[in-house]
């Protein structure tokens, strides 16, 4: 695999090492908004020009955009792609393509990448950024890298130095405080036949952005989620909620799940890590949300570089497709519905600690450096076979500021199914609400909703 070389390639290489946990130095926290954005990311375009210059993101609405509708219009409708990659072409492009793209590309000839000119149009709020800019000398990771201290809200590592400080970034991103929406969740077997697994009503609020003036604290509540299923009728009245803290060893994830036939609220455990999650038909772990969420502590982390990938990318078609049923296509998403830009992501390399349990054995993640977004991952099993690998859909809230990557797509390259999850589309998209009374983030609240 071949790594793009960048500004930070010396501290990054040092930083490998042992995986030692030193410190920014001030010179490297000069470059933040000079060099580097302020989330550090590298302002220049590449050397040929396919990854533009960052220039602020995408701020400005379309004029087709509607002032306070859920459903934000495709700024890029009008573009074609520059060219396609698909199992003729792929050896190609392979160096540029995660291990899952590059399998589906051999394996299906009705796959194939429609490659777009790349747009950097993740924006988040200035008081974020400004947080930001405080963390790169402050921040730390404890308890060997699972938990974080001495962060303001905001992005805590933006010149990071080890493969647990890229994913805190990926975990602690910007995407907003309160959410409120309705989605699907769609399975496609083996045989090519699409069925609902679950349709629900959910609400996200991620606590630590609630106030950007207060110090994060290790069992802060960085993200929460209650979800209630509506859709098919033999999981609907489930609900479920759980909680993830900043130090996830002095406060474990809490969950939280009532089930009509037993009428009543249980603590749900193990709903986290490798458990499969129902929602998906059993074809994605709990884990798996989002390409990566909860707790660090099963992996070694690795932080193996930077480099060019080719990713979907502000992917509109995907996020705001009112007919799911034309996304779900045989063996994979229908290819012209995903558009494929060029973006430089971060490199993580996550490997199983001797004596821990998780159906993957290794893990690679893909974090696009603009937003700390996972964009993508490969999974391997216990005997090295590439398992599965996930894809997340980005596009910008630019009524909001914030990079949305809620959709995502988790194939199974051993079983031959995939599963699409959390598709808005049909339900109006994503409402950024005003948040839950501290009575219905109770678990006692799912019982009451629960009752069908």
């Amino acid at each position: 695999m071949k790594f793009v070389h960048t500004l930070l390639a010396a501290p990054l290489a040092l930083s490998l090492v042992g995986q030692a946990q030193a410190a920014v130095s001030t010179a490297e926290a000069a470059k933040l908004g000079v060099e580097l954005t302020l989330v550090g990311a590298e302002k220049a375009g590449n050397a040929d020009g396919s990854i533009p210059a960052y220039e602020g993101g995408l701020t400005t609405a379309p004029t087709s955009y509607k002032a306070g509708d859920r459903m934000r219009p495709d700024p890029f409708v009008d573009e074609k792609p520059v060219f396609v990659i698909d199992g003729k072409n792929v050896e190609q492009y392979k160096d540029q393509l995660t291990a899952v793209a590059v399998e589906l590309a051999r394996r299906y000839p009705s796959f194939r990448m429609e490659v777009y000119p790349t747009h950097r149009s993740a924006s988040i709020p200035q008081g974020v950024l400004d947080n930001t800019l405080k963390n790169v000398i402050t921040a730390k990771t404890t308890e060997g890298g699972n938990a974080i201290e001495n962060v303001l809200p905001g992005i805590p590592f933006p010149i990071p130095q080890s493969g647990a400080e890229a994913m805190w970034n990926h975990l602690l991103r910007y995407q907003g405080v309160n959410i409120e929406t309705k989605y699907d969740n769609w399975f496609v077997d083996s045989n090519g036949r699409p069925s609902l697994a679950s349709t629900a009503d959910a609400w996200i609020n991620y606590g630590v952005y609630d106030d950007l003036s207060k110090p994060i604290q290790a069992k802060d509540t960085y993200y929460q989620i209650k979800v209630m299923y509506t859709d098919p009728a033999r999981r609907a009245g489930e609900a479920f909620v759980l909680r993830d803290a900043v130090n996830p060893l002095a406060q474990p994830r809490r969950a939280w799940q009532y089930l009509p036939g037993v009428r009543r609220v249980k603590l749900a455990p193990n709903l986290a890590y490798d458990t499969p999650n129902p929602g998906t038909a059993g074809s994605a772990t709990y884990d798996d949300a989002f390409v990566f969420t909860g707790a660090l502590d099963r992996y070694d982390w690795k932080l193996v570089g930077k480099k060019e990938l080719i990713v979907p990318y502000n992917t509109y078609r995907v996020t705001y497709e009112k007919d799911v049923k034309k996304l779900v296509t045989p063996n994979h998403l229908e290819p012209s519905s995903v558009r494929w830009e060029k973006h430089r992501v971060w490199v993580v390399e996550a490997t199983l600690k001797e004596g821990a349990r998780h159906i993957y054995h290794k893990r690679r993640f893909y974090l696009d450096e603009d937003s700390w977004v996972a964009l993508a991952s490969d999974q391997y099993d216990a005997r090295g076979q590439l398992y599965r690998g996930a894809f997340a859909f980005l596009s910008q809230s630019y009524d909001q500021q914030v990079p949305d990557a809620t959709p995502n797509v988790t194939y199974d390259l051993i079983s031959g199914s995939y599963s699409v999850s959390a598709l808005t589309g049909p339900y109006g998209g994503i409402k950024y609400s005003e948040p839950l009374s501290k009575a219905q983030w109770s678990s006692e609240s799912l019982a009451g909703a629960g009752i069908r």
